[in-house]
């Protein structure tokens, strides 16, 4: 399989890059901002927020493998504080990072693919009400929709676009929540499972639905948080 990583440098990334690169069948070409990788992939610095630096992305991996059969977008912020406390700047940095590279990644793919599956990334916190959440909830929610009407779209290219909404992962990107124990505490008690989640958990989802034996599957959200969205 020939695959597009956006955001490879986080938790969740670097995770589904190991587990990626396990397999000697999948040709890799990754994309980072701030934080370069140590990969034994091409690496390639890119702002996920510009449509032609997406565009640019997903035409290299064109060229340099022929064909793309899968993009997953893993770029993302998490800026916790409830919508009267945040600026506009916070708003705007948020919807780009998580709501425009995804716009990016299927206006790339509508133009430039077919036969492939886009993976993007939302969150538990988009299907139910939780404190403090609201610029990631209003993000990720129009990433849902994108999502949806995208699948519909693009049928007829077979590209296939699902999400992917983890709960409370363990890593950097939540490390307010995660290396405060009051909080910590407070937030394992919502989880049906008692624990919360490994970037493994959703490495596993990601793979599964770029698996190409999984090709039914399109316009979908997959909630992975250890029981919080069902049974809250």
């Amino acid at each position: 399989m020939n695959i597009l990583i956006i955001g490879s440098a986080g938790g969740i990334g670097s995770q589904l890059l190991k587990d990626l690169s396990e397999d000697s069948s999948h040709n890799l070409l990754v994309g980072f901002h701030n934080k370069k990788i140590d990969t034994k992939y091409e690496a390639v610095s890119l702002d996920a927020s510009k449509f032609e630096e997406v565009e640019n992305f997903v035409n290299r991996g064109l060229q340099k493998f022929g064909n793309v059969d899968a993009i997953i977008n893993l770029a993302g912020n998490l800026i916790l504080k409830p919508a009267h406390l945040s600026s506009e700047e916070e708003f705007y940095e948020t919807i780009d990072i998580n709501l425009k590279s995804s716009f990016g990644v299927v206006r790339a793919a509508g133009k430039l693919l077919k036969n492939c599956s886009i993976i993007l990334m939302s969150t538990a916190a988009a299907s139910i009400g939780l404190s403090n959440h609201e610029l990631i909830s209003s993000a990720k929610s129009g990433v849902e929709g994108l999502a949806k009407s995208a699948a519909k779209t693009y049928s007829r290219k077979n590209i296939r676009v699902n999400t992917v909404s983890p709960g409370l992962v363990n890593t950097p990107l939540s490390k307010k929540i995660t290396e405060n124990p009051i909080i910590l505490k407070a937030s394992v008690k919502m989880l049906a499972l008692d624990k919360i989640g490994k970037p493994k958990h959703i490495s596993n989802m990601i793979r599964f639905l770029i698996n190409p034996e999984n090709d039914w599957i399109t316009g979908q959200n997959f909630i992975v948080d250890g029981g919080l969205s069902s049974t809250k």
